[in-house]
């Protein structure tokens, strides 16, 4: 499986001046350091709780925009830019957006906010794993635009997030310069996240994550054939549908929320669950998507045997503009000429233009030799267990977590997966 997020975030100048003076004393190096060290962390599962609250409120409002369509994204993409901007941020539009990331501000202080991004990032940046996980943020700044040294060091220092200089009076040449970065960085999959640009444009915040897993326990290759995937009681696709019996995974019968939850294991430190509603009971299931909800299916999992599982084979991609959506969860401020960015500049000369945010899912067998080895799990059989065919042939949610941090990396809504 391979799933690839970028995100864009324009920034334009509200001032005659885009070279506005800076003003603030930046922040040394020492004091810095000192505080990464000294500050006190948020938890790694405290921080996934906030961003899982974070991702369902998003999903619920791209839902409402468009109940039939596929829906793909990185709520941990979309925070953790979030969150880099608002290192830039002061007074309301501060709040709004790390309360619109669902961060309880006078529990949790923002430095610590922050200490906790800081920290799951590099978690998730670790080599060795056999997941393949990269995600990284850039900022492309006006050669005019002069930035505070301390937003530049605690952007890199928290965030890993470097400046370059770019002249956004030559649109098509910094168009160019973005979107390749980001192609490079994406493996060549999200080929232009940038389509145009303001012409008030002085500066382009991106961030993207690369995801690459092989399954524990592969589907066979030979077993993928033709079958029907229902839309609705109505129209139906014909789809190649991955097979594969006698498979042991977690398993949960969700009889309160009438949906089914399978958990599939990546070679590594990542799973993916798998909500199937029953008939007609997506909206159920969706209304009813919390923190706790997510909790109750992990903590219910069993490992069971199924006879049969069949899961379509699919390709889908997704283009949002966030910033009509983000204001639904009161990250307002940003986008007027009331946005207080001094943190950046000095001076109250940005705001939030767009937000663009773009993914692709590719969910294929993936098939090798070592999953293969690895894949060999032995357990205790149950007698007299009925048999139990899983079949994901009408429309069903996607959630990809990262297993040491608990972190939703993705999440995803399948209805047609002809759609491309």
């Amino acid at each position: 499986m391979v799933l690839l997020v970028a995100l864009g975030f324009l920034m334009a100048g509200i001032c005659p001046d885009v070279g506005c003076q800076q003003d603030g004393t930046p922040e040394s190096n020492t004091e810095l350091q000192e505080d990464q060290n000294n500050g006190t962390r948020v938890d790694s599962l405290t921080l996934a709780s906030t961003n899982t609250d974070f991702a369902f409120s998003l999903y619920k409002e791209l839902a409402l925009k468009d109940p039939d369509e596929n829906i793909v994204f990185s709520p941990l993409s979309i925070s953790a830019a979030l969150a880099l901007l608002s290192l830039g941020a002061s007074n309301n539009t501060l709040q709004e957006i790390l309360e619109g990331l669902k961060f309880n501000l006078t529990e949790t202080p923002e430095a610590d906010i922050h200490q906790g991004f800081g920290q799951l990032l590099l978690m998730l940046s670790q080599p060795g794993n056999q997941v393949q996980i990269n995600t990284g943020s850039a900022m492309f700044v006006d050669k005019k635009l002069q930035i505070l040294a301390e937003f530049k060091e605690k952007a890199r220092a928290l965030y890993q997030a470097e400046a370059s200089s770019v002249d956004f009076q030559q649109p098509h040449e910094a168009k160019t310069l973005i979107n390749d970065y980001v192609r490079n960085q994406t493996q060549g999959k999200i080929k232009e996240l940038i389509s145009g640009l303001d012409e008030k444009t002085v500066m382009v915040l991106v961030n993207y994550i690369y995801f690459k897993g092989q399954w524990k326990m592969p589907f066979p290759l030979g077993d993928t054939l033709k079958s029907m995937f229902h839309l609705n009681n109505t129209k139906s696709v014909e789809v190649p549908m991955m097979n594969i019996e006698d498979l042991r995974t977690p398993y949960f019968r969700d009889e309160e929320l009438s949906c089914t939850v399978v958990e599939l294991q990546y070679i590594g430190n990542a799973s993916i669950l798998f909500i199937l509603p029953d008939e007609g009971k997506m909206q159920q299931v969706e209304a009813n998507l919390q923190p706790e909800t997510l909790r109750k299916w992990r903590d219910s999992l069993r490992l069971r045997k199924i006879d049969k599982l069949s899961l379509p084979k699919f390709s889908i991609s997704t283009d949002y503009s966030l910033e009509d959506i983000l204001p639904q969860l009161g990250i307002r401020e940003v986008f007027s000429i009331q946005a207080d960015l001094s943190g950046i500049t000095g001076t109250k000369n940005l705001r939030v233009s767009r937000v663009v945010h773009k993914a692709v899912l590719d969910v294929a067998e993936t098939v090798t030799e070592a999953a293969a080895a690895t894949g060999v799990q032995i357990v205790a059989t149950s007698l007299n267990m009925n048999p139990l065919n899983v079949n994901f042939n009408r429309p069903f949610l996607m959630i990809i977590s990262d297993t040491n941090t608990q972190t939703s990396l993705f999440m995803a809504k399948v209805t047609n997966p002809k759609e491309n």
